[in-house]
Order: C-alpha cells, then structure tokens, then sequence
C-alpha cells in the first residue's frame, strides 16, 4: 500500500489497495469468512470494471497473491484481462520483503490508519505468521510471463525508492501538467 501511495503521488494515478474492500465488508461479514471474502471479490469485480471503462488516467492496485492457490491465478488474470481488452497497459509488480520486516510494517501508523482490520495487533501479528507459514507468497523463477514485469526484494528500500524503481524501470512519468 504505501508503495501505491508514492506511486499515486508521483503519478497521479488513483490506488485501491487490497484493504479498501476487505475494510467495507469487515465489519459486516468478518475479515476471513466465506462470506465476506465473496462480497470483496464481487466489489473489487464491479470497481475493476469501471476502472477498466474509464479512459481519464491509471490505476493501482494492490493485491496479496497466495502463489500455488486453486484459482488465484485465473482470478488476478482475469482482473488484469479486463484492462488489457480495454486497451490499457499493464505493470505488473511483485515486490518481496524479509518477515521480520512485514512485521515492522505491519505495525506502522500508515498502515493502521487505512488498514482498521490491522488495528488489533495480536490478531494481525499472529494473522502474519499464518499466512508466512500456509502460503507462497512470491513467485518462482519464470513463473509471472506477463509483460511489463518487474521484481522488487524492498526489505531495504523506503516506499519513495521502490516507487522511483518502478517509474524508472516501465518509463512512468506523471500526465499531470502542473
């Protein structure tokens, strides 16, 4: 999230971070009921699709890739086709971070401030740790085809820095005119 934020920045772009529907359906459904994770997917399915339709400027997404998972494959494809038939580019990014640093950042004011779910830190520690041990969280060698991708270990980099890698690296540069 808060590398789509100095993205935003930088490029004027609009970021709907993985946390803006989970945060919607939380209170209602619970973070990880079955309900609940099908009323986020069905939200971020109709926003993809205004987005998709809308030609006045980028958008940034972030999302969570259990690597290895039935049908999560199909299902962030089928998200990105949706701006491929539109005719819009797409960047993949898949960035990696050591867990003792999730952990740090787990903890962050920024990340507790957009990310209320994350605010009972005992549960969202322990949620980190399960999800570290029950799922592969980046890709293997060759695994992501697509074009326009980029690979970033950002243990070491502040957000500002990774978000300038990923400018550099596709040639993204603000359509603002200020």
């Amino acid at each position: 999230m808060t590398v789509g934020q100095e993205l935003e920045r930088l490029l004027g772009f609009k970021l709907f971070h993985n946390h803006v529907t989970i945060e919607m359906v939380a209170p209602y459904f619970g973070y990880d009921s079955p309900e609940g994770r099908r009323l986020v997917r069905q939200l971020r399915s109709v926003f993809f699709d205004a987005f998709a339709a809308n030609t006045g400027g980028g958008f940034i997404f972030t999302y969570v890739w259990a690597f290895g998972e039935p049908g999560e494959r199909e299902h962030i494809e089928g998200l990105a086709g949706r701006f491929g038939r539109a005719g819009h580019p797409i960047f993949w990014v898949e960035l990696e971070a050591d867990l003792s640093e999730r952990q740090r950042r787990n903890r962050t004011e920024n990340r507790l401030t957009h990310k209320p779910t994350k605010r009972d830190l005992d549960w969202s520690e322990q949620h980190v740790l399960e999800v570290e041990e029950n799922y592969r969280l980046n890709s293997n060698e060759g695994e992501i085809v697509q074009a326009n991708y980029l690979r970033i270990d950002n243990t070491n980099m502040s957000p500002s820095e990774v978000a300038e890698l990923i400018c550099a690296h596709f040639g993204l540069v603000s359509p603002r005119t200020d």
